[in-house]
Parts: structure tokens; sequence; C-alpha cells
């Protein structure tokens, strides 16, 4: 795995619009939850963070990679956004950097390391989603936010930024009680998935933790393709602001 290959990169943060069904990614709803404007999606911004390793490490990780990435602050709609990496041992750091005061906005450690499928722990039960890997959950997710690389689309791969979108699908739907926002995620690839195919998509809600910054909620989620674990979360919101 050559750490160096991983190069630094920026753009224009910008919000999806299927984002706006979580008032906290819209003016209004960020500003009633004390915010200047509206908050990028935690998944865009990952969308963001691993277009270094994408573009560095291109197949290798879509299909064998890992990654951890934790939200420290938030990341406003219309921000410029560096990604800047940088080695730690054996593996790489990408950190999301603004013009805002406060820096990193967020950062992922990520690696090449064909990890094992564990496992989901035992827990609240959540219904299980079955979905077409096609349009907001398919190749070009990080086109759509403005990301330039196309690998994924000419690969005809799922973007790793679907796996955590998936789980926060999860979160908006079965969990969550009003505005929400993600904390952190461990993401790890079992394999490479071609847009277009079907998903199934099993969660359980594994902790739940009272914090001042309200409930968060840690879910062990698992996406299944042709009866194929494809990839496996670890995924932290706040479910509900004080």
């Amino acid at each position: 795995m050559d750490t160096t290959a991983v190069r630094p990169w920026e753009v224009l943060a910008q919000n999806l619009p299927e984002h706006a069904r979580n008032p906290i990614h819209t003016d209004a709803g960020a500003q009633a939850a004390g915010f200047p404007r509206a908050l990028v999606a935690g998944v865009t911004t990952y969308a963001y963070l691993v277009h270094p390793l994408i573009a560095g490490w291109g197949e290798a990780w879509l299909s064998g990679g890992i990654a951890e990435v934790r939200f420290r602050r938030p990341v406003f709609d219309g921000d410029r956004v560096r990604c800047v990496p940088r080695p730690d041992g054996d593996a790489v750091v990408v950190e999301a950097v603004t013009d805002e005061p406060e820096q990193p906005r967020a950062l992922v450690r990520a690696a090449i390391a064909d990890p094992v499928a564990a496992a989901r722990r035992d827990g609240e039960p959540v219904p299980d989603k079955q979905v077409a890997l096609v349009g907001e959950w398919g190749s070009d997710y990080g086109e759509r936010a403005g990301d330039d690389l196309r690998l994924c689309r000419e690969l005809g791969v799922v973007h790793p930024a679907v796996w955590p979108a998936l789980a926060n699908h999860v979160v908006h739907t079965e969990v969550a009680r009003g505005s929400w926002i993600h904390v952190r995620s461990i993401v790890r690839h079992h394999g490479p998935v071609p847009s277009g195919a079907s998903a199934l998509v099993r969660s359980t809600v594994v902790r739940r933790i009272a914090s001042a910054a309200g409930e968060r909620a840690v879910l062990d989620v698992e996406v299944v393709v042709d009866d194929r674990v494809v990839a496996t979360l670890e995924h932290e919101a706040i479910v509900s602001l004080p």
C-alpha cells in the first residue's frame, strides 16, 4: 500500500437535494438548532474525504478497504473544503479543513486491509431495508456533490459514500426523532458492488448514549448483495437533539 499515492484535493461543499429531508441540512432547520446555516451532510463530507483514497488507491481500496470517519465540527453549505492527507503508520489520515477557526472539521483514517465481515452484535432490532443501488445510492454520489473524479462510474461500481448513506437512511427512517446529526462511522468494504444491484440492509441498535448534545445511537449495519455481505459499518448519530 503506497501512502504517498494519496494526494491533497479540494472542493466547494454542497448539500444534495435528498438531504433536505433532515431539517439540519436546511438553513431554517440548522438555525433552529443554533447553527448559522445549513450543515453539509456528514456522508457528503465523507465522500469528499475519500476522493484522495479513490484517486490514489483505486479498485484495491474500493474492494478491500477500511475507513473510520469522525465528524468533529460542522462543514457548512458553501464552505471550501481542503482534503489534506498524511501518513499514519500503515494507514493514511485525511483531514477536512475549511476557513472556520477550529480545524479539522472531520477526518478519516483509512487503509487497504481486506477486512473480515464481523457479525452484528445483539441489540434492538431494526426493520430491514431493500434498496436498489441506483440514483442517490449508485456510482455517481461524489459527482453529484461536486467531485470531479469519475472512477466509480467508469468502473460501474457503487460509490463508497453510499454505505454510510444507507446507514443514515436507517437512522432517519427508524431511529431518529426530528433533526439528527451523523457523528462517526467505521466502514469496511468486502468486495466491489455493481451499480444497479439490489441490496438488503440489516441493522441493529447496539447502544444508546445520553449526552449533553442529545441522545446518541450506535448501530451495526451490514449490506448484503446476492447473499454476500459487501459492506459492514459501525455507525453513530445524535438521534434526538436537546
